[in-house]
């Protein structure tokens, strides 16, 4: 089994191992010059409100990050073990009667597609169980393509292929398409469906070790994997990505722990055949809507993952995490800029979560459980919390000192630091741009959140470059332009105001 990173990711050579020690040193450097420039009066007590929210803010920030840590260490070293013990033991009893191996692609180059395809067949052979690898495709290209592979594989007679040719109309669309592929063949009720998507390469085994969980736990409906990547682009863009697959890792045996893993990502996750191929199920990621009380009634275009995890928690299933099957995926950056590909990037994954937060949370503790109706409510104010201490620290050292600030940075440095160091529980390789990443993720994070909680009905997809079309009147569209600028001024200057009031008070 695939448990740490080195297993899926490259080893450092020599100049890798140079070039990272010298990013730590730059960056232990870096934090004792802040040192040297505090001014002694900085350790003297100082504007008490300033003191008191700081660490108010800190308690409750570094409270619920405390107990993500302790949580996913007992799911990685107590509760996880355990449940693998038991699916070793049973071995073939817990076998599906037949896995099927549904991939969507569409606009995918075709390196790309051929490395995703012959993953999938080679699993699917691999596996040693009937199979039925299920192309969602739009390109008479991919066609030729994967057939060629077909060819060249030769699989055995127990392993099948169905070609599902789609309109590009979406990756929705073409997901709802292969879940009536599966349909017709009638499978039964021990039968599993991965959902992969048409970037995720499958690492040899990931299948054989995740499919017997759904029939060792009853109550699970679909689970999801490890998490690696291959980035096409610059040294700052694959750091950012392996830093948010490191927190995606820690994050997800959290919450795991109780069986509400928040996402079932398109990348590569497992369902039962049976909630596949139930209408509702299939309306549900083909038609998935919100109706808002300002920005009235929109199609969802991305978050397709989202609304089967919605799907999945109002019908009373479970969701899981395996934690030692890896997939490797190949992202390709929908910018060459760091800034530019990153701040789209987050507006896609945090305008998925937040149209989904607001109705996830009225299924109510009895349905999610406390800490993960916590964790969603938590995700409504992070976006204004991520920017307060910065906020403070910068009104302070207007009205004050400058000590305010480089103390406030100094905190971030240390406190970054320590959090980079704990990343490693996860088995993810950490490097000296962590830090930064941390916080430049929670400070633009928070500004991207705060965009596009008041913009819900704005999306598009990074890789196709499509948006949605609205089908809103001309009026209903100039409300809805209006309204939202005309909010985000109103609580970002409720938020400036605030802000002043603590910086200045004594």
């Amino acid at each position: 089994m695939n448990t740490l990173a080195s297993s899926v990711a490259p080893p450092l050579g020599l100049r890798g191992r140079l070039a990272q020690s010298g990013g730590w040193l730059l960056y232990l450097s870096g934090l004792l010059v802040l040192v040297m420039l505090l001014p002694s009066e900085a350790f003297e007590p100082g504007n008490r409100l300033y003191v008191f929210a700081i660490g108010l803010l800190g308690f409750w920030r570094y409270g619920l990050r405390s107990i993500h840590i302790v949580r996913s260490l007992l799911f990685l070293h107590r509760s996880f073990p355990r449940m693998r013990k038991q699916v070793e033991a049973a071995g073939a009893a817990l076998a599906p009667s037949h896995i099927y191996l549904m991939v969507t692609s569409f606009r995918i180059d075709a390196e790309t597609t051929a490395q995703v395809y012959r993953s999938v067949i080679q699993e699917a052979c691999r596996c040693g169980w009937p199979a039925t690898v299920v192309a969602s495709i739009v390109e008479m290209s991919d066609q030729r393509l994967i057939l060629e592979l077909w060819r060249r594989l030769a699989p055995p007679p127990r392993v099948r292929l169905k070609i599902v040719r789609i309109p590009g109309t979406g990756k929705r669309d073409g997901l709802a398409q292969g879940f009536r592929a599966i349909s017709r063949d009638m499978p039964d009720r021990d039968a599993v469906v991965a959902v992969i998507d048409g970037d995720t390469v499958l690492q040899p085994g990931v299948v054989a070790s995740t499919a017997p969980f759904l029939k060792l736990m009853p109550t699970v409906g679909g689970l999801t994997t490890n998490e690696f990547c291959e980035v096409q682009g610059s040294y700052a863009m694959r750091e950012w990505h392996r830093l948010r697959f490191a927190q995606r890792h820690m994050n997800m045996c959290s919450m795991a722990l109780t069986k509400r893993v928040l996402t079932l990502t398109g990348r590569m996750s497992l369902f039962r055949a049976e909630i596949i191929t139930d209408p509702g199920f299939i309306h549900d990621v083909e038609h998935d809507a919100l109706d808002h009380w300002r920005l009235g009634r929109f199609k969802f275009l991305t978050g397709d993952d989202k609304s089967s995890w919605y799907s999945l928690m109002r019908m009373g299933w479970d969701t899981y995490y395996v934690p030692d099957a890896a997939i490797s995926t190949i992202e390709h950056p929908p910018d060459p800029r760091f800034v530019a590909a990153s701040r789209q990037l987050m507006f896609r994954w945090y305008g998925n979560s937040l149209r989904q937060n607001g109705r996830a949370l009225k299924l109510g503790p009895a349905v999610l459980g406390w800490f993960t109706y916590y964790v969603l409510l938590d995700q409504r104010v992070l976006m204004w919390t991520g920017l307060l201490g910065l906020a403070l620290a910068i009104a302070a050292s207007l009205q004050y000192s400058a000590a305010y600030l480089i103390g406030f940075l100094l905190w971030v440095g240390i406190t970054r630091l320590g959090m980079s160091l704990l990343l490693l529980l996860s088995g993810h390789r950490i490097g000296p741009s962590y830090p930064l990443f941390l916080y430049y993720n929670q400070v633009v994070g928070s500004l991207v959140k705060i965009a596009v909680f008041f913009r819900l009905d704005q999306q598009s997809w990074t890789r196709q470059k499509t948006k949605l079309a609205s089908g809103n009147d001309h009026f209903q569209r100039r409300f809805n332009r209006w309204s939202s600028t005309a909010m985000i001024f109103s609580s970002v200057s409720v938020f400036a105001a605030m802000v002043m009031y603590i910086a200045s008070s004594h």
